[in-house]
């Protein structure tokens, strides 16, 4: 009789620790669930208080939604190249330059749906001059987008000085990026549309594999036929496109571009991948766990703000995340290294 009790007892929490156990084995398992408690915690608490944690407010989730979308894009972009083995560093300045690009042409006569493909041209051609220069000389991609970091920024003080650039387009477009659908902001939706995207083109592609395969062990993929070089190049690309857009996103969102806003959003978005469980190594991550890492900078952000904490509590609680976060991936690098 006793032992059927203990047993009884005993497997709700074999259960709990084996669905625990489960969730930390996935690729965004512990990002999932720590976000998933810092929910809940911000709901109850702007439940219990709602005067003086306004959580919950229709304006503070306007705030959010308003807020994501441009690092969101940055670390979509910055997630893909880091999963094949490489970093981009320039990223917040071409998201600068971009869209300074695309406001003066915008301020010049040019359509915006024509500025703004230019904008991405250019950043996806940029991606590619930073892969090219990585593979070509056979260089760091650290030093290499550094070095882009601080040329693309010099550039926009040659392109159009330091002053601030109004962005006026035409009623569609500002509509189309900064409005609403269905009554969420626009942004956002762009945001969501481009998870799913990156989530089938590197999960459910064969790209995606290559792009593992490359990150995880280039030569193991070159062996079985992978062009590695064209896959990174392709993930440069990718990563300078996407800080385009991002910049179209927050230039549309605020009606003009500073010189210096891009500056410190390629750490961030490199932070929001490494808390979301993508290897420093390559190989390694999701698109779900940018998708966490991002809302979990914000909603730590936004706690702040709520709790009229100061801001430098922020950047102590993120760096303090991102070295657990990568202290917790390295272990499973080793565990993944010795099965």
């Amino acid at each position: 009789m006793t032992a059927i009790v203990d047993h009884r007892s005993g497997a709700p929490r074999r259960s709990a620790a084996q669905l625990v156990h489960g969730l930390l084995s996935m690729p965004a398992g512990a990002i999932l669930l720590v976000f998933v408690v810092v929910q809940l915690a911000c709901i109850i608490a702007g439940l219990l208080f709602p005067d003086d944690f306004r959580y919950l407010s229709p304006q503070n989730m306007g705030i959010m939604m308003r807020s994501v979308p441009v690092l969101g894009c940055l670390a979509l972009g910055a997630g893909l190249l880091m999963i094949a083995g490489e970093f981009d560093l320039s990223i917040g300045s071409v998201y600068t330059f971009t869209a300074v690009v695309m406001a003066v042409l915008v301020g010049n006569g040019i359509d915006a749906f024509i500025a703004a493909p230019i904008g991405l041209m250019i950043g996806a051609a940029i991606g590619l001059l930073n892969g090219a220069l990585t593979l070509r000389f056979n260089l760091p991609s650290f030093i290499v987008t550094l070095g882009g970091l601080l040329f693309w920024r010099g550039a926009v003080l040659l392109f159009n000085g330091a002053v601030q650039v109004r962005f006026d387009p035409n009623p569609v477009f500002n509509e189309m990026f900064s409005g609403t659908i269905l009554g969420i902001n626009a942004a956002f939706v762009w945001f969501i549309l481009l998870c799913l995207v990156f989530w089938a083109l590197l999960h459910r592609h064969r790209f995606g594999n290559h792009v593992f395969a490359t990150g995880g062990n280039r030569s193991a993929a070159t062996a079985i036929g992978v062009n590695t070089n064209r896959i990174k190049l392709a993930a440069f690309a990718i990563a300078g496109f996407m800080a385009a857009f991002a910049g179209i996103l927050a230039t549309t969102r605020v009606g003009s571009v500073q010189p210096g806003q891009g500056a410190g959003l390629e750490l961030q978005a490199i932070a929001a991948c490494v808390i979301g469980g993508l290897s420093l190594r390559g190989g390694r991550g999701s698109i779900l766990g940018v998708f966490l890492g991002v809302m979990l900078i914000f909603t730590i952000t936004d706690v702040l703000l709520l709790m009229r904490a100061p801001g430098f509590y922020l950047d102590m609680f993120i760096a303090t995340l991102i070295v657990l976060a990568s202290i917790f991936n390295h272990g499973l690098d080793r565990r993944g290294a010795s099965i």
